[in-house]
């Protein structure tokens, strides 16, 4: 069959004519203009009208891989009202402000602002950096060393006894830590961590029976090592506290009673323990119990000398079965808190004197501690991850503003945006079972003047890590 096409001389002619607007009209697009010329880069900058006559000029210093700026202290004098900066700027560039107003609140030393230069269309902003000509206090936490082993990447391997959920407790007192492996507790210096050597001192473990566990949860404190096991509330499961100044002796049972004849006590002690002592051995050994309803605490006399059992309420209701009870320096009062507690300040027995909100800091900061270093105060906690939106975080806020620590928690806790001064990932993985610790020393000269504050964080199946953080030095 032959096909025989039909075309009229009309749709010639409008397809010609479409097609010849098209071809037309393809030079007519928008296109982008031109501005590689337009830089928008800080070369240089000088801060005008410093001191407290005005007539002070500081040179800044340029980071441009971290797009920041730095000057010299700054005179406290200064007019901070009017603060002027003189900069060499790429050919076009401008910055966005003739002027830039600064306020320092009382007791801040440190102010960052932002600066932005300006090359239409384009433009780079910097953090500048404003530090006032004070005495410097506290750790310096830029300057620091990391011994890491945990399962963090930025560090060694995770620490071998951290698996299986099978070491939940352990302590740092600055020169050893102790690891409470389930079946094989042990030691380690620190001396030796530091250079990478790992030695395990094995612990004596002669004579230690009874309880679900017999070796669960840990404390060391100036040389001392205890440890105690998982007990219940009967006489074959009873609660026991062991103790070591020597590691390759049998321990010394310090702790060997029923549970259940405690007068008001809960079920279940062990899967926390905090031990509260002074240099001189002196003070308490807390337990919360598993329901999370009671605290069970224990005289400490001379390290060794545990009496008058006491049962009271939880401070805070369902703080979870991991909750602490550190002592603040030697004074009368506490910081209690669990994996699902807000930090609160109490008593030996019990009574809160203030409870922070559950959102002001993570709710999942366990064995809340309260550290003084270099004329500062600091609140370290460690984070419990139980759902995989959570991080095991070990974190540092600066709690110095306040006449007394519940002053201090009130004002963290009004902020609207709580920042730590340092944080660290140990990067654990979603756990059941909780336990976390934190740990400090602080290091001092001949004359007793702090020199570094040691801080320690560990959490099951996370490993453990620490950290040596220099106290601040002014350089300028």
């Amino acid at each position: 069959m032959k096909l025989t096409y039909k075309t009229s001389k009309t749709g010639l002619l409008a397809t010609f004519m479409g097609l010849l607007i098209l071809a037309s009209c393809k030079d007519d697009y928008p296109v982008a203009p031109d501005t590689s010329s337009n830089m928008t880069v800080l070369n240089s900058i000088k801060l005008m009208n410093a001191g407290a006559n005005g007539a002070t000029v500081l040179q800044g210093v340029v980071d441009e891989n971290t797009k920041t700026v730095t000057f010299p202290r700054i005179e406290p004098g200064t007019d901070f009202s009017n603060l002027k900066f003189e900069a060499d700027l790429s050919p076009g560039a401008k910055l966005n402000q003739e002027t830039y107003p600064v306020t320092f609140e009382e007791g801040q030393t440190e102010k960052v602002i932002v600066l932005k230069v300006l090359n239409s269309p384009r433009y780079r902003e910097y953090l500048v950096k404003l530090r006032l000509k004070v005495p410097v206090f506290g750790a310096d936490f830029e300057n620091k060393t990391t011994y890491d082993f945990t399962s963090n990447p930025l560090g060694n391997p995770i620490y071998d006894a951290f698996t299986g959920a099978l070491t939940r407790g352990s302590g740092f007192d600055g020169q050893q830590v102790l690891i409470v492996r389930r079946e094989a507790p042990h030691l380690l210096n620190v001396s030796e961590l530091k250079t990478g050597v790992i030695n395990k001192i094995p612990l004596n473990i002669t004579g230690v029976t009874l309880g679900t566990f017999t070796l669960n949860m840990g404390a060391q404190i100036n040389g001392h090592t205890y440890i105690a096991n998982l007990s219940g509330n009967t006489a074959g499961s009873p609660l026991k506290i062991y103790h070591w100044t020597n590691p390759s002796l049998a321990p010394q049972v310090i702790t060997d009673i029923n549970v259940g004849t405690i007068t008001g006590a809960g079920v279940r002690y062990g899967d926390n323990f905090s031990a509260s002592l002074d240099n001189l051995g002196n003070g308490y050994f807390f337990f919360g119990d598993n329901a999370g309803t009671k605290i069970l605490r224990f005289d400490v006399a001379n390290y060794t000398t545990v009496t008058n059992p006491t049962a009271f309420a939880i401070p805070v209701a369902a703080a979870g079965s991991w909750t602490s009870y550190n002592r603040i320096g030697n004074t009368s009062e506490y910081l209690f808190t669990g994996h699902d507690a807000p930090v609160a300040l109490v008593s030996e027995g019990g009574t809160a004197a203030f409870t922070m909100s559950r959102t002001a800091i993570p709710v999942r900061g366990s064995d809340a501690r309260v550290v003084y270093f270099n004329g500062e105060r600091y609140l370290i906690v460690t984070t419990a991850a139980r759902t995989g939106a959570e991080a095991t975080n070990f974190i540092v806020y600066d709690i110095t503003k306040g006449e007394n620590v519940k002053d201090a928690l009130t004002n963290l806790n009004a902020q609207a945006l709580v920042k730590p001064v340092f944080e660290y990932s140990l990067m654990g993985p979603v756990n059941t079972s909780p336990a976390s610790q934190t740990g400090f020393y602080v290091k001092k000269d001949a004359m007793g003047n702090d020199v570094s504050l040691m801080l320690y964080a560990a959490a099951s199946d996370a490993g453990f890590v620490f950290f040596e953080f220099q106290k601040k030095v002014a350089l300028d």
